[in-house]
């Protein structure tokens, strides 16, 4: 929103910054990979790219207050980790943790004045796709949207970059902040990768998603049992991830996605972007058995930087999440 002011933007600032946010809420999963490109190619194109760590987020979207600091330090953690899974140098990469400058006094004061220019039923529309929210919610899901919309302005940032989940809060922030004096910033949203169940994926349920900490057999396992009915799209996450993640990878590198199939077959397949692997697989070329042994390989590739320190990883996940089940 909107191409025009991202084009004039590019043609007026050299190097203008971008930020996305993560609150720290459920632990990274693979549907974090699709973000983590986004950001390289901000970065591959010279833009100042900023990364909000959202600790007081977190606690806003019903994360305990006594578990901010382990939550925060295993994202800490992790999240180099997924630059490094797809060969991004991380250097020119700008992490921000959100109460630095969140518990600052004009910070606070704006989100004070802020509140006195929007009404419930605002914040509410606002939050109601990020944040749960019951009949009688809590207030603290009202000012999340508010925060978010202030993070553009103490982050200097020209364009904010976020799931398209969170569509409502970019628009609330570019109708609001003009009347605090702020300018509106160019929103990008990027789409969802369905779960492995069809919907979307979810840090809270384990079929849905596969976990950065997963060893090979167990994101093999998870593959194999993932919704992929023959020559269906829609709502299809192994084809999804392949679209927005793995495809994206191999394009920027000059690489084939190179599907192993025994002779009798038809031997391997190799296919050089999305569109053709996914009409081979519209047209039943492409079985779903093919697909998910190819997909599950290059997910494990993506992982190898973590399962290098799954020890200590491991630990720090439990301190944060308490134990968790592998499926």
């Amino acid at each position: 929103m909107t191409e025009k002011e991202l084009r004039d933007l590019l043609e007026e600032k050299e190097n203008p910054s971008v930020y996305l946010g993560t609150a720290i809420t459920g632990a990274p999963h693979i549907g974090y990979f699709l973000w983590i490109t986004r950001m390289a190619d901000f970065m591959n194109a010279g833009l100042k790219v900023k990364l909000l760590l959202a600790d007081l987020h977190g606690a806003l979207g019903k994360t305990p207050w006594d578990s901010l600091e382990r939550r925060y330090e295993y994202y800490e953690e992790v999240i180099p980790l997924m630059f490094e899974g797809i060969g991004v140098d991380t250097q020119s990469l700008e992490t921000l943790r959100g109460s630095s400058f969140q518990l600052e006094r004009k910070y606070v004061l704006d989100v004070l004045k802020y509140s006195t220019f929007v009404s419930v039923n605002d914040c509410r529309r606002a939050a109601s796709e990020v944040v749960r929210l019951a009949d009688n919610p809590k207030l603290s899901g009202l000012v999340y949207p508010i925060m978010q919309s202030l993070d553009e302005v103490y982050l200097d940032a020209d364009i904010q970059c976020g799931g398209v989940d969170q569509r409502k809060i970019p628009m609330f922030s570019r109708e609001h902040l003009p009347k605090l004096g702020y300018k509106p910033r160019v929103e990008i949203m990027t789409p969802l990768i369905p779960g492995l169940m069809g919907k979307k994926m979810s840090a809270s349920d384990q079929r849905s998603k596969i976990d950065l900490l997963d060893g090979p057999q167990v994101v093999a396992e998870k593959i194999d049992d993932a919704f992929c009915p023959a020559g269906m799209v829609e709502g299809n996450g192994v084809l999804a991830f392949l679209r927005y993640v793995i495809m994206v990878l191999k394009r920027d590198r000059g690489e084939k996605l190179v599907v192993s199939r025994p002779a009798r077959f038809g031997g391997d397949l190799e296919f050089a972007n999305y569109g053709d692997a996914e009409k081979a697989f519209r047209d039943k070329e492409l079985h779903p058995s093919d697909l998910k042994k190819a997909v599950a390989e290059e997910i494990n590739v993506l992982l190898k930087p973590v399962q290098k320190h799954i020890g200590e990883l491991e630990d720090s996940a439990r301190r944060a999440y308490g134990p968790r089940n592998e499926k």
